[in-house]
């Protein structure tokens, strides 16, 4: 990797490219890279993206993360957020303490639902997320204790068990992406199958393929996931996160 790029600003980029041509959509991303994302994207090639401050307000300009906004574009409460939910209006890039071949996502328990392990965050929104709008994952950590053969609760829906379920009820069923620390991930393949679409630099396919559970679908050939323009860099650690938070979550 270029010694003036970090993998954790090349994550950035790439968590940002999962929202180009969106169009006016809410983003919401869970992370603080995804943020980082997300802002990048409305600054740049997403210009019409509606950005909010995680709490009750859509806001009109685009700050530092961890800084306060200071213009407020409208009012967002819950029971709007959940509308724009379940119309589909939102690209949400969440967690995943789990994630399987298909993009079944486990956020609740570790080990058997009666008598888990451990206790996690519980299902929450993943079913409505990833049933009724778009849905990518970020995991900072790729490894097989979450990429798994088999999740041990389903939170978010994949496609095998989309495919499963009654057309009317997944119709809008559809996971964009997967980023991680090593790579960039989707799943486009025959069966709906987790795919490898590029490597980060630094990082080979090899590597990808020890920190998964199980076998990825791996093109012949795996380019490099692209790495930030001067402007890109400039915006991330002048503008977005000047504080460098974005290190504390990626790690090379």
């Amino acid at each position: 990797m270029s010694e003036s790029v970090t993998r954790a600003e090349c994550c950035v980029v790439a968590c940002a490219e999962a929202w180009r041509g969106d169009g006016e959509i809410l983003a919401s991303p869970m992370g603080t890279v995804p943020t980082i994302g997300a802002r990048l994207a409305k600054l740049t090639f997403s210009p019409d993206l509606l950005l909010t401050d995680g709490e009750a307000l859509l806001i009109g300009d685009v700050p530092a993360v961890g800084s306060g906004s200071q213009v407020t574009e409208g009012w967002l409460p819950y029971r709007r957020h959940l509308a724009m939910v379940a119309g589909g209006r939102r690209h949400v890039m969440m967690g995943a303490s789990q994630l399987d071949r298909y993009g079944n996502q486990n956020i609740s328990c570790v080990g058997d639902w009666a008598k888990p392990r451990r206790q996690l965050l519980g299902v929450r929104g993943a079913p409505i997320n990833t049933l009724n709008n778009p849905t990518s994952y970020w995991v900072p950590r790729h490894s097989p204790r979450v990429f798994v053969e088999r999740v041990d609760m389903v939170s978010g829906v994949g496609y095998d068990r989309a495919a499963a379920a009654e057309p009317v009820t997944t119709r809008f069923h559809e996971i964009r992406r997967v980023l991680t620390d090593l790579a960039v991930l989707d799943f486009a393949t025959p069966d709906r199958s987790l795919r490898l679409c590029s490597v980060h630099p630094g990082v080979t396919v090899h590597q990808v393929r020890e920190a998964t559970g199980f076998p990825l679908t791996v093109p012949d050939e795996v380019p490099h996931t692209r790495m930030p323009s001067a402007e890109e860099l400039r915006l991330i650690r002048e503008v977005l996160d000047p504080k460098g938070l974005r290190d504390r979550e990626v790690r090379a």
